[in-house]
């Protein structure tokens, strides 16, 4: 195991921790907290990079960058779904 995949994994960690508190708050309020051009942006960026990472063989990476990619997608859904308020 690289420690590469360990110090990406970590920090991808960290990035997906704290998009929790964003989706939640999204489902409870109903509305859209994010520009829908950032979500999608984001998500599929996040799918590349997971992609790549196991093109690597880093797939603690690669699994984390595609949970994060997830999430991303989540506030991608709850911007088409919740009307701006």
């Amino acid at each position: 195991m690289a420690w590469q995949d360990i110090v990406i994994t970590i920090v991808i960690i960290f990035f997906s921790y704290a998009l929790v508190p964003q989706i939640i708050k999204g489902f409870k309020e109903k509305r859209k907290l994010i520009v829908f051009q950032t979500t999608l942006i984001t998500s599929v960026g996040l799918f590349i990079i997971s992609i790549t990472y196991l093109t690597m063989n880093l797939f603690f990476s690669t699994i984390m960058a595609f949970i994060t990619g997830t999430l991303w997608t989540i506030l991608f859904i709850q911007g088409i779904i919740y009307k701006n308020n």
